[in-house]
């Protein structure tokens, strides 16, 4: 049996569960996940070997409660369970022993109807065939958004440069350079431009196919340079995995004055490794593509 039958996934997210757990809400047990995730992530506990399998455990169970037919499905095994536990409770042992017998014996007629302990094992079962059915839906469905992410990252290079119709010349700046880590919360190239959605309109997300296998990273093309300074002043991303917003290209005189060591040049070698080794390579061969193709728009 799988083991996501067994675990009381609002537990995992340190909520209540049975009536009081169907009655949560979407945004409470949002709230409980992002909590947890701040305490337990692998980062936050570098000496402890079960960190990153606990921190798994967490992402799991809420993406089952995240999902409504998955947590109904959930909610219906638990209740199955719970009908079980109620039945034998009313029965003492003894008449448990002869509720056995006389199952048996009906099992060796097949003539007398099915005990009630019977049916309740039965609508357990049943309940818990179809939450592991909806288990295996959720995982092969993230699988398949990250193969997804993966592919099209391969392939963006060149669409790219269909950005550069808007104008004549590359403008760098606005340009950013972020970097998450792969141990978190991933992030595909529709998430990314939904972040950065909330400082401006987002003309394109390139994400690194390949490179460190602790980190991943992406070039953000914003429509405007105003929209791309803005993005690089505030936290970005989920909480459990906020991400590293750096300016490819910036000016020193739109950025605040009173911090200049957090804006500091992205063509640094110290900022270069944050990424993977070869990404000043990667860059380039993506702005070689974009520049090529606003000359082209000038020809």
């Amino acid at each position: 049996m799988d083991a996501a039958v067994e675990i009381d996934h609002y537990a995992i997210l340190g909520l209540p569960s049975g009536e009081e757990g169907k009655k949560l809400s979407k945004d409470e047990i949002k709230k409980a996940y992002r909590a947890k995730a701040l305490i337990s992530h692998p980062d936050k506990n570098p000496n402890d070997p079960l960190a990153h399998s606990n921190f798994q455990k967490l992402k799991t169970s809420y993406e089952i409660l995240s999902d409504a037919t998955a947590r109904a499905a959930f909610d219906a095994l638990l209740a199955a369970k719970l009908d079980r536990l109620r039945h034998h409770a009313r029965l003492d042992s003894k008449r448990r022993r002869m509720m056995d017998d006389l199952d048996q014996r009906e099992r060796a007629a097949e003539a007398a109807p099915v005990d009630p302990a019977e049916l309740g094992r039965r609508k357990e079962e049943a309940a818990a065939k179809k939450f592991q059915q909806e288990v295996a839906r959720i995982r092969e469905m993230y699988a398949k958004k990250m193969a997804e992410g993966t592919r099209k990252g391969d392939d963006r290079d060149t669409a790219v440069g269909a950005n550069a119709e808007a104008g004549n010349e590359l403008d760098k700046e606005k340009i950013l350079k972020v970097s998450w880590e792969r141990e978190g919360e991933d992030y595909s190239a529709a998430r990314l431009k939904e972040v950065f959605g909330r400082f401006g309109e987002v003309e394109d997300v390139v994400i690194r196919a390949k490179g460190s296998k602790k980190r991943r990273s992406a070039l953000i093309v914003m429509k405007s340079k105003a929209a791309a300074v803005s993005a690089t002043r505030n936290m970005c991303g989920d909480l459990s995995n906020p991400l590293l917003v750096l300016p490819l290209h910036s000016n020193t005189a739109d950025l605040p004055s009173a911090s200049p060591a957090k804006y500091a040049e992205p063509e640094t070698p110290n900022l270069g490794n944050l990424v993977g080794a070869g990404y000043q390579a990667y860059e380039d061969s993506i702005l070689k593509k974009l520049q090529k193709a606003a000359e082209k728009q000038k020809s």
